[in-house]
């Protein structure tokens, strides 16, 4: 039942990234109503599937790869669909909806039943930081993917080029502001991450090298990006190309911090 919702999840965000392209085969308007219905459906089969997963588990399912990679596709999926409905537009679900899919396809692979985690007041401590610091992680996500579509555009508009881009982007105003608060919420996350899992760590002893570089180098990625733009005074195509660096460094940092933990099961 986990599997079959997961992969309802993965269809649902695939889907939605499908029929985001629409507008730029053919000349229609944006789909929006579909690509959000698309995004809800997916985003309630995966909460159920983690609700199915942690009530037999008899913990929350965040612990071990396989279900943190859940935890962030779900986390990456409710943050498209809430772009998407607010700025009434499709073009993230371009990006984001594959990265969605991909990385809950890879949680279906992996299997996402929770490797153990502590009970009690520890076990929600623990699972508070890394609920807050997948939020902060998917925020990135978002910035990042209206920069590179900032860029797409921008290029577009410079070459005279009035196609397919042109009619189904939103303004590049619109873009600049998703990547500006995307920043912002993600650097705001992070922080908070980081003061959960400091205090985590000092309250219990516990404390893991490579999950403390990860940590660090995500949330200074994501200040970098939201000092530059708050009081560093990027302009919109500097911060574009900024916030999309920062979320391949943090993806990088991941993957390189991963092969050297000690006990990678256990490593988000």
């Amino acid at each position: 039942m986990v599997a079959f919702a997961l992969l309802l999840a993965v269809t649902c965000y695939a889907g939605a990234a499908a029929l985001a392209v629409t507008p730029l085969a053919r000349p229609i308007g944006p789909p929006v109503q579909g690509v959000v219905t698309a995004l809800t459906v997916g985003v309630l089969a995966h909460v159920v599937a983690l609700a199915i997963a942690g009530y037999a588990a008899g913990e929350l399912p965040i612990a071990g790869l396989g279900a943190a990679l859940s935890v962030a596709g779900l986390a990456l999926g409710t943050a498209l669909l809430l772009a998407e409905s607010l700025a009434r537009d499709v073009t993230l679900s371009l990006i984001g909806g594959p990265l969605a899919a991909g990385v809950t396809a890879a949680a279906v692979l992996l299997g996402s039943r929770p490797a153990g985690q502590p009970r009690g007041a520890q076990g929600l401590w623990l699972a508070s930081h890394v609920a807050v610091s997948f939020v902060g992680i998917a925020a990135l996500a978002t910035a990042a993917a209206a920069g590179a579509l900032y860029l797409v555009e921008r290029r577009e508009l410079k070459s005279r080029n009035f196609g397919s881009v042109f009619r189904s982007f939103p303004p590049l105003e619109t873009l600049d502001r998703v990547n500006h608060l995307g920043a912002l919420a993600a650097w705001v996350a992070l922080t908070l991450g980081i003061v959960l899992a400091g205090s985590y760590s000092v309250a219990y002893g516990q404390l893991e090298g490579p999950q403390v570089i990860w940590g660090g180098v995500a949330w200074l990625a994501a200040g970098a990006l939201a000092l530059g733009r708050q009081l560093g005074g990027w302009r919109a195509r500097r911060a574009a190309v900024a916030a999309t660096v920062a979320f391949v460094l943090v993806v990088a940092s991941y993957l390189a911090t991963r092969a050297l933990a000690s006990r990678p099961g256990h490593f988000l």
